[in-house]
Parts: structure tokens; sequence; C-alpha cells
């Protein structure tokens, strides 16, 4: 009869302890969450690919390789994924018994030994072992587990952020610097060409072709290219200095290829917006997050409710080392008591309600994150077609402004129609027009290393 009531007891305590918590659901995502002006239903993403694969050039991939290993973010997000892994443990630890031992002497007087009536002064020896344990009724120990798991994996996807972000900002800053390298180039080229201009208007005016205006025209325009060589020297060390930073090196000079030679990637899938919950790090990390405040909700709510201990002690005790192992020397006990919250000040209220809180908070910002990182596609797709889309006119503009620098120089020289000043004009136009397809062809790279950021990964 006693064990119907106990397993009756047993039955009734596990239905309750299944209402107290609840099971965790993955949030629904954000209606709104969609590439803008970019529906499709192809599951193919470049999400899905390692960088190696992505960037190409070799030795950009040498360097990103060298960021992975030594990039002092990433170190510092590996200790964090240390710790958490260590309070996971402890976690599961939890459900197992405390057991401690100890062993005392003690001096007293007025004491009561064992079979020797009263005495003034006795010495008496302990030495023992307690163990308590507490049932997991309510399924706090669980949720305390499932918490600590999430935090575990909210750190991993933390790192695993930060490393895609690594990533694109190696890729970004190496094509940053190829740029800046062409810009350079086209400039030292300008300043030839002008150098040239200038002799070419001295020669004229000694033919009488040109008056000085020309000659001291020509020579400033000689002035401007030279002028902005050292702003553009001085972006390529500040560029070269920031990368080594991401590369964990003392600033110096950087091991790159040229513009010319690199190839942009012919694939730019992106999936489908729901791929972002399962490429993207930060998203996951939102996620997490989340999961950890809907388990620790869980754990305020055990709080209201009693809990099972049960605590034993046993070992020996004597005022004589002779009786320890005798069975005057033996104890041990076996306790087990309910422990039911009456009145704490609110507590107990109060730490659900900032739990519930916390919660909601997460979840807000789990929609959040999922909707910037729609944008931060949409944004990436749109620089992306709106530089390919210059691409064409940009080719056209500068195949015309050559010619024109090319006729106008023609024209001064067997015309007065002409003068300096639609050479001067037709070279400046050029110069702009130049440095404006460099800007393009890394805008065009900026966007396809947003949009790989974008969608994820960077493993």
């Amino acid at each position: 009869m006693n064990n119907k009531y106990t397993w009756l007891v047993a039955i009734v305590l596990l239905t309750a302890a299944c209402k107290v918590t609840e099971r965790y659901q993955r949030p629904e995502l954000p209606a709104a969450a969609q590439y803008r002006d970019h529906a499709g239903t192809d599951t193919n993403t470049i999400a899905a690919k390692p960088w190696q694969e992505f960037f190409t050039d070799t030795l950009l991939q040498q360097l990103i390789a060298r960021g992975i290993r030594e990039n002092l973010d990433l170190k510092m997000a590996m200790q964090r994924i240390v710790a958490a892994q260590a309070a996971l443990k402890q976690s599961k630890l939890a459900f197992l018994p405390d057991v401690n031992a100890n062993a005392s002497v003690k001096q007293s007087r007025l004491a009561f030994p064992q079979g020797y009536g009263l005495v003034n002064n006795a010495t008496q020896y302990d030495v023992g072992v307690t163990a308590s344990w507490e049932a997991d009724i309510w399924g706090k120990l669980r949720s305390s587990k499932r918490a600590a798991q999430a935090a575990l994996l909210n750190t991993v996807a933390a790192q695993q952020a930060i490393q895609s972000s690594l990533v694109a900002d190696i890729a970004s800053t190496y094509y940053t610097l190829l740029a800046l390298d062409q810009q350079l180039l086209v400039l030292q080229q300008t300043l030839d060409n002008r150098k040239e201009d200038v002799s070419s208007m001295r020669d004229l005016k000694a033919s009488g072709v040109v008056n000085g205006a020309a000659v001291v025209q020509s020579e400033a325009n000689q002035y401007a290219a030279a002028v902005a060589i050292p702003d553009v020297k001085r972006q390529i060390r500040e560029t070269e200095n920031a990368l080594s930073i991401l590369l964990a090196l003392p600033p110096g000079p950087v091991v790159r290829s040229v513009m010319s030679a690199q190839q942009l990637p012919q694939d730019l899938s992106t999936g489908v917006p729901a791929q972002l919950l399962q490429y993207r790090p930060d998203v996951k990390a939102a996620e997490y997050a989340f999961r950890q405040a809907f388990e620790n909700t869980n754990i305020a709510r055990t709080a209201f409710y009693p809990s099972l201990s049960i605590t034993a002690a046993g070992g020996f005790s004597s005022f004589d080392f002779s009786q320890w192992f005798t069975n005057s020397g033996l104890f041990g006990n076996i306790i087990g008591g309910l422990t039911q919250p009456v009145f704490n000040k609110g507590l107990n209220k109060a730490r659900l309600a900032t739990a519930t809180a916390r919660q909601q908070e997460a979840l807000y910002n789990f929609s959040k994150t999922m909707l910037t990182a729609g944008k931060e596609v949409s944004d990436a797709l749109y620089s992306l077609a709106s530089a390919s889309e210059k691409k064409e006119s940009r080719e056209k503009q500068l195949a015309s402004l050559e010619k024109a620098v090319d006729f106008t120089k023609e024209l001064l020289r067997y015309s007065s129609a002409t003068n300096y000043t639609d050479v001067l004009t037709s070279e400046q136009n050029l110069l702009s027009a130049q440095m404006g397809g460099i800007n393009d062809q890394l805008q065009q790279w900026l966007a396809v290393i947003a949009l790989y950021r974008s969608l994820g990964n960077g493993d």
C-alpha cells in the first residue's frame, strides 16, 4: 500500500514538473526579412563555399590564413569559448551529489566520553564524509544545463562571426590596396606624360605656335599630378598598417598582387532568406541568446516550487584512536527534506519578471538581427548591380577621353582654332575618369565581399 502511495506521489510530481518548465521552440522568422527586389527559390548560396574557394588569389589566401591563425580578436573569442565549455561542464556535474570529506581534532572540557564518565578535559577525533543531493523534480537543473549549452553555442557563433568579419575585412583591405596601387600607377604615368607635355609646350613656344601662358599652364598641370602622388602613397601606407593589425603583425609592407590580375567570382548565388539562420553566425548567436534567456525563464519558474534534497553523513568519531573502527566509534545518518518558499520579499517574482523581460528582449534582438541581415544582403546586391551597370559606360568614356586628349594635342600643333586650355581640360577629364574606373572596380569587389559577408560563413 505504501509503495502504491509512493508511486502515486512520484507520478503527480512528474506530471506537475512537466507543466512548470516549457519546451523550447525556435522563434518564427520575421516576415519582412527578405531580399529587396530579389525573390527566388534557389537554395544554392555562396555562403556554403569555404573562403578558400571564394577568394582565389593565392597571396590573399595566405593573408587570410594567417589572420585566422593569429588575429587577437579571434584568440580572445576562443578563450570565451573555453570559459563557456567550463560552465557547461559544471552544469552537467550539478546532477551529481556534493561530497565532502572532513577531519578534525577538538579539545574540550566537561565532555562526556563514551564509557569513561565525566572528565575535565578530552580530545575528540573525527573523520567523516557528507553528501547532499537535490532531486531535479521541476527541471531546474535540466534547464540550467540547456542554458549553459545555449551559452556555449552562442560563444561559438560569436567566434564564427568574428572570423567571418575578419575574412571580409582582410579581403576588403587587400583589394583597397590593389586599387590604391593602380591609382598610384596611373598618377605616375600621368606625371610622366605631363612632363613630356611641358617639354612639348616649350618647343611649340619656341616655334611661335603657343605663347608663354601655355607653358605655364602645362607646368601647373604637371605639378597637379605630382602633388596627388604623396596622398595616395600615404593612403597605401596607412592601409598596409591597418592590414598588419588584422594579421597581428607590426606595421609593415604587404606582399600583394595587382588589380588587373583579379577575376570576379562568376557564381554569386544568394539562396533564400531562411538560410541566413543556417549560415550567418550573428543570426545563430542571436537565436542561442534567446534560447539561453528562455531556459533562464524556466529556471525562474521552478523557484516557486519546493525543492527535495537528501543529505547523508558517515564516518568515525571517538576520544581514542582505538575506538575509530569499532561499532561505538562509527556513525551515520541520512536526511530527506522539502523546502518550500513561503515569503522571500518578492524575490522569486522579481526574478521571473526579469527573466521574462530578458527573454522578450532577446526575441526582439533576434528579429532585428534577421531584418538587418536581409538589409545587408539587399544593399550588397544593389551595390554590385550599380557597379556593374557603370562598367560599359565607363569603358566608353575612357576610350572617348583618350581620343580627345590625342586630338586636342594634334590640333594644338597644327591649328590656331584650339589652345592649351582644351588640352588641359581633356587631360584632367581623362585622369578623373581613370581614377573613377579604378574606384568602379574596387566598388565591385567590395560589393562582392559585402555579399559574401552578409550571407554568412567565412569558415
